[in-house]
């Protein structure tokens, strides 16, 4: 029903993808450019990179770890893997198709695996192999430098075998699993003796713990929105609520297909996690868990900054359209004196008394201060 996945392999240039959450902050959703290609097809969606692929190949044990030199994919695939060890292949750059679908050749990986690999936009889930393998798909969550509340979202993969690991990630000038490759290479612990489904742990959870990180920062910025709102400070917009809303429903919408990842791995009864490595995974669920709740709890507080801040903005209305009507009662009688004087009657009374122009503003201005004096009483007039 498929084609070679060779026949099939095309890029795609991020300038169709104007959609991308790299490249704009709107996110806006685009039509998928594979939409019209056959199932398995391996299209490579997110933005263009200059970048070469690199390709980092470590074999290691609880003893010894090497990291050989990977001259061609064969490379990968035909290094002898001794007993008791783990290979540990890294794909860093998913952009380049070829790579890729020569890395799915060596390890008689299914084409649906592939396209799932090279589409950044795919959400966060997990398959099992009949062949023997697991895959995972999850996103790296990385704060904008340039903006606080923005996050750029990576792609990641995994594929799990008996005595391998297989992850891919976007090219980056930054190394997404750098903290873990320096951990098997300076000590001589649970990451070098516990196999390759106790690494596929270690590198979630440096995800995982990379969401608090991330989290950490959208709570600093919501309690300082939260100050500016009860400190009815003027220079609060509606956008930026909204903006921070947007971020918190990213982070959810990322995190959230993962506790189900999770879940499946720490079954007791899934054969690709040793049962000694399953309370790993099991913790791992609850820090997982963990985040989704204060995301969850957030959420919640957003809201309730709206629904204050709108009514901070309805009472600030409200204290503008009073002053308007305490001003437009105190002149009301004032107007009405003087239209009535205003009138062009050839017999008004008044015109010809001595001190009618004087009796007429001291009328006006005791008007004045006894209106004045009557809001007071009635704390009408808390402006002044």
């Amino acid at each position: 029903m498929n084609k070679n996945p060779s026949d099939n392999a095309q890029i795609v240039k991020s300038k169709d993808l104007k959609s991308h959450p790299f490249m704009h902050k709107s996110r806006r959703k685009s039509q998928s450019p594979n939409l019209m290609t056959s199932p398995g097809t391996i299209t490579y969606i997110g933005p263009e990179i200059e970048l070469t692929t690199k390709i980092r190949n470590i074999i290691y044990n609880k003893t010894t770890l090497e990291e050989i030199p990977t001259l061609s994919i064969s490379d990968c695939r035909k290094t002898f893997i001794p007993p008791n060890s783990t290979q540990w292949v890294d794909i860093d750059g998913i952009h380049n198709v070829k790579v890729i679908e020569q890395i799915g050749q060596q390890f008689q990986l299914h084409p649906l695996l592939l396209e799932d690999i090279v589409n950044t936009e795919h959400k966060p889930k997990i398959d099992i192999y009949d062949n023997g393998y697991i895959f995972v798909t999850m996103k790296m969550l990385h704060l904008d430098p340039n903006n606080p509340i923005f996050v750029n979202v990576e792609h990641l993969s995994f594929v799990l075998g008996s005595n391998y690991l297989l992850s891919f990630q976007e090219e980056r000038e930054q190394d997404t699993y750098a903290p873990v490759v320096n951990r098997l290479k300076t000590t001589i612990g649970k990451t070098r003796s516990n196999g390759p489904d106790y690494l596929l742990f270690a590198l979630m959870d440096m995800i995982v713990d990379h969401y608090f990180i991330v989290f950490e920062k959208f709570a600093e910025q919501l309690e300082l929105l939260e100050d500016r709102i009860i400190g009815d400070a003027a220079d609060v917009k509606l956008s930026d609520l909204y903006a921070l809303k947007r971020e918190l429903s990213l982070l959810r919408q990322v995190i959230w297909p993962l506790r189900d990842i999770v879940n499946q791995l720490s079954r007791s009864e899934n054969t690709f996690i040793k049962k000694s490595n399953i309370p790993y995974y099991r913790d791992l669920y609850d820090h997982t868990m963990q985040v989704l709740d204060s995301i969850d709890t957030s959420r919640e507080i957003l809201a309730s900054l709206a629904d204050v801040y709108l009514s901070t903005q309805s009472n600030r209305m409200n204290s503008v359209m009073k002053t308007l009507t305490i001003f437009s009662a105190i002149f009301m009688p004032l107007t009405f004196i003087v239209g009535v004087y205003g009138m062009n009657f050839q017999y008004m009374p008044e015109l010809n008394y001595p001190y009618g122009y004087f009796m007429t503003w001291g009328v006006m201005i005791g008007v004045t201060v006894g209106m004045f004096i009557y809001f007071k009483i009635k704390k009408w007039m808390s402006f002044l």
